[in-house]
Parts: structure tokens; sequence; C-alpha cells
């Protein structure tokens, strides 16, 4: 009771003071809050003035003034923002419209049904950029994808690639399968036309098939026409497929680690210590001092000029610390399936990257690295394609000197086989690669089989030996050829009397005028 008559005596006290500090809450607000003019603020007006109603009028006014213009700028700018918006908005839809997502489609499993509406929109998509219905505009004629023609049996290409041949059968079994059911599906598609009611019209089959044309565009698809036989002589049915890429999808992501990976590299020889120094040169400056991680064995076939390349080997491991290298001695005839399969055996260490060489070949470091990155034990087998370089005397015969190895490393040729074999029973030259490689393609392992910046056969004249077999020596006789100069460059020298005698009759023809 005492406590509660202290409170009633106590709350007129504090309601008091509680008005108090609202009325000078409101006088220092109204004092803070005074307008202020161009030159000076502008005070509250005296509470006796006579103008005291025109003054507050006034402020008002021009508070009201103020307000309304910064509204109508906020208005202004928010009205801008809402048309940038709106603009942004409609070129996202335009491009999602154009260039439907590939991850939504391979990642929505939520809603099946749409993630397939969506794959078949990106895929007749694909037609209607790819150069079916009508051409486009290409800036030059390089840019040109060419066709390709197919009959049932064979095609007959333009890029020949590797083979050299513009007519070949398609022994690619991915070609092949292709091509037939390309033939297949349009047989199908003839012998059910869309929208014939009457039942009755000529069956087709592959037989009646005449020829096919077919491109790919490499980020669209791949478009064929193919022509049969009509109901008469002057008549065809023609049929047009396309097979549109789909969008990419990720199959793995993974870091590679290849600061561990040792490379071991293997190269048979005999005699040639002029060569050789030539070589251990490239790999000193690119296997040991840029890459480190490698590893030298050379298998060495007879005693004639031995001790002049072991001096070198020597005179290496001195001048750079190198001790990864080994020295394999055969009293016996040359065979460089022999020498690998020597080398290749002799390893006791852990995994390690088998580089089956040449002392003709120059590489760099980072085709070394390309060799780590592109194989895997038990899995992959690296098989590059390298640049070979044509005779210089006859590419820089007209120069009066020839420029330093580094210089002439731009005037090469693809070569179709650099690494090694085991077949033990080839003696001498060649053949050999071409058998490790088929055992390669016969098994389970993938071959990565590309072209690569870094490896490069050096030129050097070469001797077919009358006791290499008819095989052999064809094949080296074509190895020679291609090794001489380009086709233009041996043509130069075929018809170099034409030439000189063309020459000759127009500086003569000059002279009389």
């Amino acid at each position: 009771m005492m406590l509660r008559g202290r409170f009633v005596l106590f709350l007129p006290r504090f309601v008091g003071l509680l008005m108090a500090a609202c009325c000078l809450v409101t006088i220092i607000y109204m004092l803070a809050c005074t307008p202020k003019g161009d030159n000076q603020q502008l005070s509250l007006p005296r509470v006796h003035s006579t103008t005291m109603k025109e003054e507050y009028e006034a402020i008002l006014q021009e508070r009201e003034e103020y307000h309304l213009n910064y509204i109508i700028s906020l208005k202004k700018q928010i009205a801008q923002l809402k048309a940038e918006l709106q603009g942004r908005s409609e070129q996202f839809k335009n491009i999602q419209d154009q260039h439907p997502d590939p991850l939504g489609i391979r990642l929505d499993h939520s809603n099946p049904e749409k993630a397939q509406a969506n794959l078949l929109a990106f895929l007749r998509s694909q037609i209607d950029k790819a150069e079916v219905h009508s051409g486009i505009e290409l800036p030059t004629e390089y840019a040109v994808v060419p066709f390709e023609t197919f009959t049932f049996q064979k095609v007959y290409q333009l890029e020949t690639g590797l083979t050299r041949h513009p007519e070949e059968k398609p022994v690619r079994k991915d070609k092949r399968n292709e091509l037939i059911e390309v033939i297949e599906l349009a047989v199908g598609s003839l012998n059910n036309p869309e929208g014939d009611g009457n039942g009755k019209h000529h069956v087709y089959t592959a037989s009646d098939f005449i020829e096919g044309i077919y491109r790919t565009e490499r980020d669209k698809g791949t478009l064929y026409e193919l022509t049969f036989k009509g109901d008469t002589k002057h008549q065809f049915k023609k049929i047009v497929l396309f097979r549109p890429f789909g969008p990419v999808m990720k199959v793995k992501n993974e870091n590679v680690n290849v600061a561990d990976t040792l490379i071991n590299v293997i190269v048979p020889l005999a005699k040639r210590a002029s060569k050789f120094r030539q070589f251990m040169q490239n790999f000193r400056e690119m296997g040991i001092q840029q890459d480190g991680r490698i590893h030298l064995t050379v298998v060495y076939f007879g005693n004639e000029q031995m001790n002049e390349v072991k001096l070198i080997l020597e005179n290496t491991s001195k001048s750079v610390n190198f001790k990864n290298f080994t020295f394999i001695q055969l009293n016996e005839e040359f065979s460089r399936g022999k020498g690998l399969d020597v080398g290749a055996r002799f390893w006791k260490g852990n995994n390690v990257i088998l580089f089956f060489c040449d002392v003709d070949i120059y590489f760099t470091a980072e085709f070394l690295n390309s060799c780590r990155l592109n194989t895997q034990p038990g899995k992959k087998v690296f098989y590059p394609v390298l640049f070979s370089q044509y005779n210089p005397s006859i590419i820089y015969g007209h120069h009066g000197s020839i420029p330093s190895l580094k210089q002439q490393l731009v005037i090469l040729f693809w070569i179709l086989f650099v690494s090694g074999g085991f077949d033990l029973d080839i003696k001498g030259w060649g053949g050999e690669d071409v058998h490790l490689y088929r055992k390669y393609i016969h098994s389970n392992l993938m071959v990565i089989r590309t072209p690569v910046r870094g490896l490069f056969h050096l030129w050097h004249e070469k001797q077919c030996l009358d006791e290499l077999t008819p095989e052999q020596y064809k094949m080296c006789m074509q190895s020679k050829a291609m090794n001489e100069a380009s086709h233009s460059q041996l043509g130069m020298l075929v018809f170099k009397k034409e030439i000189e005698k063309h020459l000759h009759r127009e500086k003569w023809s000059k002279k009389k005028t």
C-alpha cells in the first residue's frame, strides 16, 4: 500500500516532465528545419511581428515548391530506370529465344517434358541457323564449307587429309554407319510420304539411290541432300535431311597434376654420331633445362662410332649435371623395332611415359607436356602427327645461304607416323610404326591421333637399301619423295628447263623492244 501511494504521488510529476521534454524537442526541431534563402538562413518570425502570417505563408510556399520539384525529378529518374530495365529485359528475352540455354535443357530433371520441348526447339533452331534453306553472305571464298559426294559404295572427298585419296570407300566404321543410316532413313521417308492417301506409290529401295552430297557446319550440324531414281528416266526424287548438333554437355571436370610425371625418351641408334650431337643439343635445351622431368635411353647397335656417341652423352652429363640416362649396346644388325622393345623393357622404375623417338626428331618442352596430358596408363596412347622438314638445299637453294634451324622450322608438312614399334622381325628401315599403330587400334586403348605444333622431323637424306623387302623399299621411296619438297616445288624442278626457256624468251623480247 505504501509503494502504491508513492507511485500515485510521483505520476503527476512524471507526466509534467514528459510534456516539458516534448515541448523542448518541438522547439529544437523547428529551429533545425527552418528553410534557408539564397544568402542567409530564414529565421522564425518574431512572435509580435505584424507580418507573421505573410512570412509563414512565403516559407510554406517555398518549401512546397522545393518538394514538388524534388518529387518531379525523382519521378523522371524512376521512369528512365523503368524504360532501361524494360529494354534490357527485351534484349535478354531475344537472346534466350535465339539461344536456348543448354544447361537448362540438360539439368532440369524436375520437369522432363519441358526439358524435352526445349531440346526439340533448340534442334529446330539449328536448322534455321544453318545454310539449309538459303545461302548466307560470306566474307571470302575461303569461308565456303565444301560438300563431299557419296554413293552407296564410295565417298569422293575434297579434303583428303592423311589418306591422300580423293576417292575411297568409307572404311571408317562411324562414317560408313552414318551414311548407311542416312540412306535408310531417306528410303523410309520416301516410302511413307506425308499426306499421301492414295496408298499406291513407288516402293523405294537402297538400289534406287543414285548419289548424295553432304557437308558439316561444326557449330550447327550436317546437311545431306540425296537423289533417287524417279518414275521415269528424266524424273528424280530428292530428299534433304539434317542432323542437328545438340547443346554442349559437360562430361568431366578434373585437375591434372603432371609435376611428377617422368618421360623416358627411347632412341635406337647406329652410327650417325653427328646427328646424335645435334639431337643432344635439342634434348639438353628442351628436355633437361626447360622441362627437367625426363630420362634418356639410347639403344646402340654395333661398335662403329659408339665411343663418340658415349662421349657426347658424358659431356652433356657433366655440363648440366644430368644423370638420368641409360646406354644399352647391342652387337647385332640395326632394327628400330628391336631397339625400342629393348629400351622399353629395360626400364625398372615406377610408371613412366615411353616416348619412342628418332635421332632426327626435334621437340619442344610444350610437346613433352602434351605427352603427359594425352596419355593415361592402361587407357590412352598418344600418337601425334608431326611436322616434317623439306630438303633445305631445294627450298633455300635460290637464296644463296640456308637459314638457321629454328628459322627453317616454318616450311613443313604433316607426316603420318612418328612413334616406334615392336615388330622384331623387321630389320633396317620402316614398317614398325604401322605395325604398332595397328596393335593399338585393335586393343581397348583410346588412340589420341592429332597434329601437334612442337614435334618436327628434321630432313636427312634417305638411303633405300637393296636388301629391304619390296614393301619396305616402296615405303622408303615414297617417304624419300615426300621429304624432298612440296608438290609445286618438285614440279618446278621437273619443268625447270621449260621455265628457263620461257624466261630467256621474255628477256630476249624485252631487249628487241
